[in-house]
């Protein structure tokens, strides 16, 4: 229970305390800061605790995104201040240098929120846009404000404000529409975030399991279901949006349920595709590599750039102007294939047509969206003067996933590999050099091993040096791709049945890793551990080791190397995700939630 102390006696008929017990708060009466800090003192420690000036007026949604957010130590509004157990120590200091208070005209949780911030604390202060927030001196101040706050429909503002700001055209036009009545449907009943979460991943198991069907009618329903576990998937935001209830298990849930559906949904229909007789796992796999690729992409340029100085271009002048014109922001979000647009897309076609035409759509789609961001982001970086942090250098190469086997590499070869405009190069002839041997020479001879060695010290290369140029931002993602690709052809070229749903696996697990990796750096805590890296081989570990398990078992129809990939999936998924849901769930873990592009 949180407790909200008022700094003086109540004002007749205001709703303020009621508006603050509806939001959870247990309401004290202080008539001083003498007694606001004894007040405070005896609140336990533990808890959240409010001041607020009795003489405040305002709509209780302004109340509830100062005083309520988890996600900020400290929150205010205009004569509304709280803070949490974090903030609790500055607070009481803050008060106790105000030992006569503050003038009789300024708000006492104004000056405290002034002192906190000079004190070095984040005072965070929620945008309200037509809300009310005040303190009103005097009769005819405090009417004209009650006024102004009767002239604006206070749940209106909060459903309105429960939508994403920016989003897809379908999930703008299509979904937002009507599952933000569903976000306040859930919040009236007492649902949270977690439980909508929940219901959407296994909504999409069960299209996953009905496309496995591989009947007409278990592909509508899994169209169907898809397009459900979708809607599910906005509520779930919208709801914590609506209600503040974020939370770290949260944004684990959040940040990697999305990608488990999706790559769940290709799994079922290769299944369902192979009931039929025909094998689409080469094209699954390959759907979930440039898919997962695409978004390596978008975090890095997006972790390259956020912090940079001099971040200009004629380029990025050029998209600023395109996106005065209303119609062409809808078009560019669309041409990108985000997950409102994508998942419409494959349900649609899964109800209509088969599991090879929903690949094919699938990847020339993503295929497009791929080169149209990637190029625009490759002329932004040739054309702008961006000097990049070494916060961003570290983002990098923590993205990079590099393992022992690299970290090696790169002590050696430190004073020797010069930079050749950017550590670029190195990641793209080592990974040509790779994919090139695991495409076309023999399984059985040593030339995909030596090339696998040839990627280990090319990987060291590319990370031996901060990478700081200007096209730096490419080495994670070129590193991704030859790690997934490798494995997809070599398992695609191996004579071994299943070779390629383990391989599906495999990638599924390791993609699972490289997806945590980038929630921990949005969240500000860092990569996972060195540890937890060095054990799962780090990227180039794993590729040789694939590529070695190709050549002892790959030819001779047998099933060794089947069984191979299978042990390293699992190996892969058990380690990564328990050492996931350790720090998801702990403490320490940020709570991310994506309010940026959609996915």
């Amino acid at each position: 229970m949180s407790t909200a102390i008022l700094t003086g006696p109540p004002v007749p008929g205001s709703p303020l305390e009621g508006d603050l017990r509806s939001l959870g708060f247990q309401v004290r009466t202080a008539a001083d800061p003498r007694e606001t800090a004894a007040l405070l003192a005896a609140v336990p420690a533990g808890e959240r605790v409010a001041v607020v000036d009795p003489r405040f007026v305002g709509h209780q949604h302004a109340l509830r995104l100062a005083l309520t957010d988890p996600r900020f130590p400290a929150g205010a509004a205009p004569g509304a201040l709280t803070a949490q157990p974090e903030a609790r120590p500055a607070l009481s200091g803050a008060l106790a240098a105000l030992p006569d208070g503050p003038a009789e005209d300024d708000p006492l949780p104004d000056a405290l929120a002034a002192a906190l911030e000079a004190d070095g604390v984040t005072v965070y202060r929620p945008e309200l846009g037509s809300l009310v927030a005040a303190v009103p001196v005097g009769p005819q101040a405090r009417k004209e404000t009650r006024d102004a706050v009767a002239a604006v429909d206070d749940e209106a503002v909060r459903l309105r404000s429960a939508v994403k700001s920016r989003d897809g055209f379908f999930t703008t036009f299509f979904i937002s529409p009507y599952s933000r009545y569903l976000a306040r449907w859930c919040a009236r009943r007492g649902l949270t975030p977690n439980q909508v979460t929940t219901a959407s991943l296994l909504t999409a198991l069960v299209a996953a399991g009905c496309a496995a069907t591989g009947t007409r009618g278990g592909f509508v329903a899994a169209g169907l279901l898809l397009l459900f576990s979708f809607v599910l998937d906005c509520t779930d935001g919208q709801l914590a949006r609506y209600s503040l209830q974020y939370s770290t298990l949260g944004a684990w849930l959040d940040a990697t349920f999305d990608r488990a559906k999706e790559y769940a949904y290709y799994a079922g229909l290769a299944l369902g595709a192979a009931r039929g007789g025909d094998d689409v796992w080469a094209l699954a796999l390959g759907a979930m590599v440039l898919q997962t690729c695409r978004h390596v992409v978008d975090f890095s340029f997006n972790e390259a750039n956020h912090d940079a100085t001099g971040n200009t271009s004629p380029t990025a002048a050029l998209s600023d102007r395109l996106d005065s014109v209303g119609w062409t922001v809808w078009l560019r979000r669309m041409i990108v294939l985000p997950i409102g647009e994508r998942w419409a897309m494959i349900a649609v076609l899964t109800a209509v047509t088969t599991p090879r035409v929903v690949f094919y759509a699938l990847i020339a789609g993503c295929a497009f969206a791929a080169c149209y961001t990637t190029a625009g982001r490759v002329l932004r970086s040739l054309t702008r003067k961006a000097r990049r942090t070494d916060r961003a250098a570290r983002a990098l190469a923590d993205l990079a996933d590099s393992g022992a086997l690299a970290e090696a590499a790169a002590k050696a070869l430190r004073p020797v590999a010069r930079p050749l405009g950017g550590r670029t190069p190195y990641a793209v002839v080592g990974a040509a050099a790779l994919l090139a041997a695991a495409c076309a020479a023999p399984l059985d001879g040593p030339l995909v091993v030596l090339a696998a060695v040839l990627y280990v010290v090319a990987s060291g290369a590319a990370v031996a040096r901060p990478l700081k140029g200007a096209l730096d931002w490419l080495v994670p993602p070129v590193l991704r791709a030859a790690e997934y690709v490798t494995v997809l052809v070599l398992a695609a070229r191996a004579d071994a049945p299943g070779a390629l749903p383990a391989a599906f696996g495999l990638v599924a697990a390791v993609a699972y890793h490289h997806y945590d990796t980038v929630y921990r750096i949005r969240g500000g805590t860092g990569a996972p551990p060195a540890w937890l890296v060095r054990t799962l081989g780090g990227q180039e570990g794993r590729t040789l080791l694939v590529a070695v398990l190709a050549a002892l078992l790959a030819t001779g129809g047998g099933d060794g190397f089947t069984l191979a990939l299978t042990a390293l999936a699992g190996a892969v998924a058990l380690v990564g995700l328990a050492e996931s849901i350790r720090f998801w769930v702990s403490s320490g873990a940020p709570a991310v939630h994506d309010e940026g592009e959609p996915a």
